[in-house]
């Protein structure tokens, strides 16, 4: 079954696969290693091409991993080389809402302007 996000990548973009957190509904990106992190920056991107078979991969065990939702988010890098989602829902779900700075993702700085990311996890 192909994810129905998938219209929205471009074909020589980049991705990287999200979900939340089983425990609290935390969003969370899946790392190189295969675990899942709160921060966008620890996420590995992946050619748009290759989305679909991780995610065949990825889905089977995301309850064994305590996370739920599993899908592709299209990314690029700002002009300082952080991982910035292309859509607006997206950079809400990764830096937190537009509201108001204070509930935002823990450690994290305002992110009222596209591409800023200053996450360490």
């Amino acid at each position: 079954m192909v994810d129905i996000r998938s219209n929205r990548r471009d074909a020589d973009g980049q991705s990287v696969i999200t979900a939340n957190r089983l425990l609290d509904g935390i969003v969370v990106w899946r790392a190189a290693d295969g675990t899942w992190c709160e921060l966008i920056s620890d996420a590995t991107q992946i050619p748009n091409g290759e989305v679909e078979n991780l995610l065949n991969i990825v889905k089977p065990e995301a309850q064994n991993q305590g996370v739920l939702g599993v899908y592709g988010v299209q990314v690029r890098e700002n002009d300082v080389g952080e991982i910035v989602p292309v859509t607006a829902r997206e950079r809400i779900r990764a830096f937190g809402p537009s509201i108001h700075p204070e509930f935002a993702p823990r450690d994290h700085a305002a992110m009222h302007d596209v591409g800023e990311n200053r996450h360490v996890c």
